[in-house]
């Protein structure tokens, strides 16, 4: 009986290690055979060793890496995308759902097999040229966009956050082919990228001797403006002096004119009898001879005639002295 016990003891304690299980962060796990409702949080749980299995989830942000994905351009040539990365995330409210329709392996269907199916849609009405060259940084927007619309139908909770397409690999030939234009076509930016710069040079030189030209012809015009404001100003001021020196010339003889217009009116009043003998007697007061005699006053009297005319005079008897 003892042994009995042991024996169920020595299962039960072999058994308990194998129903402990551990969920890391960011994951779920699933139990049974039949899906079950609910799920377990991260942390450790135990579950009844084979009975029960468990499936991890993952639900933050995950990487499937999508390589070899074959493409048959509308032109009829093969080309291979060595690898395409879609970054995705599931929403955990619907890992029951998007599990129970498209199982743990769920990806496999939604991402591989989508990428593989879009892939080939976008290469077959594309040639080689816009598939490597003109439409190749515009891929990974188009996949992104029609995976995430199907998603939205198919399994509403998984979102694609990015996807990342590598250069595609192309027959030897026509890369070779490629290379080469793009050597050339980098040569010919070159030389183009050279030409403008000479052109913008010899413009700058252009517009750098214009504008010489115009600074010369600028001053050029201002000394000409300033001499002709210095010839206007020497002619106003000539102008000026002339009209001051009429004024002064014009006063002078006005001033003349009625001077001597004053002096012969002047003149004019003076000529009385009266005035003409004093003035007589002033000259002959201004004379150097004197006369001495009983009969000088006869001079100026009984032998003088005064008509207006100043008379001779003839003295009886003159001593000079």
């Amino acid at each position: 009986m003892v042994l009995k016990w042991l024996v169920a003891f020595g299962v039960v304690a072999a058994m308990i290690p194998l129903g402990i299980h551990q969920i890391p962060e960011g994951h779920v796990d699933l139990r049974g055979g039949a899906l079950l409702t609910s799920m377990t949080a991260p942390g450790y749980h135990v579950m009844i060793p084979f009975l029960t299995t468990v499936k991890i989830v993952q639900t933050t942000l995950q990487t499937d890496e999508v390589k070899n994905i074959p493409c048959g351009t509308s032109g009829g040539t093969m080309i291979y995308f060595d690898k395409i990365e879609v970054v995705n995330i599931l929403n955990r409210d619907a890992v029951i759902d998007i599990v129970r329709n498209y199982t743990v392996y769920y990806d496999r269907t939604l991402i591989f097999d989508k990428i593989h199916h879009e892939v080939n849609q976008f290469c077959s009405v594309h040639t080689l040229q816009e598939v490597y060259i003109d439409l190749f940084s515009s891929i990974d927007d188009h996949l992104k966009r029609t995976l995430q619309s199907d998603l939205n139908n198919l399994a509403p909770g998984l979102y694609i956050s990015s996807v990342r397409v590598t250069k595609p690999k192309i027959p030897e030939a026509i890369r070779r082919n490629y290379e080469t234009m793009e050597q050339e076509k980098t040569q010919y930016m070159i030389t183009t990228a050279h030409q403008k710069v000479v052109e913008k040079e010899a413009e700058t030189d252009r517009r750098r001797a214009v504008i010489e030209a115009e600074k010369v012809a600028q001053v050029a015009k201002i000394q000409y403006e300033q001499k002709i404001l210095g010839k206007e100003s020497e002619k106003k001021i000539a102008e000026i002096e002339a009209e001051m020196h009429l004024a002064r010339e014009r006063s002078l003889a006005d001033a003349n004119k009625y001077k001597s217009d004053t002096e012969a009116e002047s003149n004019k009043m003076k000529l009385t009898p009266a005035y003409l003998q004093w003035s007589m007697y002033q000259a002959i007061a201004q004379n150097a001879k004197i006369y001495f005699g009983n009969a000088i006053p006869n001079i100026f009297t009984s032998d003088m005639k005064f008509d207006g005319q100043p008379q001779t005079a003839k003295p009886k008897s003159t001593q000079t002295a």
